[in-house]
């Protein structure tokens, strides 16, 4: 019995060690970054590299803002596309996952079989018809190709949402549908409070998506105010004549900060 115990002590001191590690791996190009967004010019590149700045300029992030010239409008076009895509998204998602998984109707498995199938293309295969299709409508140059799709449901996110609605018993439905609701006031009424962390957890996934995609607004943006921060970011590197590392890095901690923080938040609700 004692060496059981051992046994297993020693393995969860092994496991933890190891965690440790793993966390320092990962923290470390953040811990980087933020520490060259402090530091003077003349040490972002010294070799031996220094972590902690002989001097820390706050006043890097302020100058990076200002460098960046369009950083509050970026802003503003991040957060825009992030709100319409989380709307879109966690809405029809939500609609599609309650058909594939509480409604019967023929073909249904099949046809969402062919849903997870679309999965395994990847964008690069169809982004030039989607772009002959938005150039087709009048869209290039708007945020329409960004947001408007959003509302066509994703395959991950129904196949996450349907996984939990089939978690839930089916008496409540019935239940429900004996006393006269139909199919909508079950699925807002009863289905929907009961699926709160799933639908939070894909309004987070398509947040950080949003806030990252860097590709989409490269395609689909022409002017430069309408920019978001990932490809305002890039324009800023590329403007410069030498890269302007301390102002790089403070520029980059200010796009990082808002999805570490959700994150940070929401923990709970990714374990839930």
């Amino acid at each position: 019995m004692m060496q059981t115990h051992g046994g297993q002590r020693l393995l969860n001191t092994v496991v933890f060690i190891i965690l440790v590690l793993a966390a320092i791996a990962f923290l470390a190009p953040f811990a980087w970054m933020v520490s060259t967004s402090l530091k003077p010019l003349n040490e972002t590149m010294t070799l031996p590299p220094r972590w902690i700045p002989s001097v820390i300029q706050w006043h890097n992030y302020k100058d990076a803002v200002d460098a960046m010239g369009y950083f509050w409008r970026y802003l503003g076009n991040s957060l825009f596309l992030c709100v319409m895509t989380v709307i879109g998204t966690v809405t029809s998602s939500a609609l599609a996952a309650y058909g594939f998984s509480r409604i019967e109707w023929k073909g249904r498995d099949k046809v969402f079989l062919i849903l997870l199938a679309t999965m395994m293309i990847p964008f690069p295969v169809i982004m030039v018809p989607i772009y002959s299709l938005f150039k087709s409508l009048g869209w290039i140059g708007t945020f329409k190709p960004l947001w408007v799709p959003s509302f066509l449901a994703s395959a991950f996110n129904v196949f996450l949402l349907r996984q939990f609605f089939l978690s839930l018993p089916k008496d409540m439905s019935e239940a429900a549908r004996i006393d006269g609701c139909n199919e909508f006031q079950i699925f807002w009424r009863i289905i929907l409070p009961l699926c709160k962390p799933a639908l939070l957890v894909v309004a987070i996934f398509q947040f950080m998506a949003t806030w990252n995609d860097f590709l989409g607004p490269l395609i689909f943006l022409t002017e430069q105010k309408n920019f978001t921060l990932a490809l305002g970011l890039q324009s800023f590197q590329s403007q410069q004549g030498g890269t302007a590392w301390h102002h790089l890095m403070a520029a980059s901690t200010l796009v990082v900060l808002p999805v570490i923080a959700i994150f940070f938040f929401a923990q709970r609700t990714f374990i839930e």
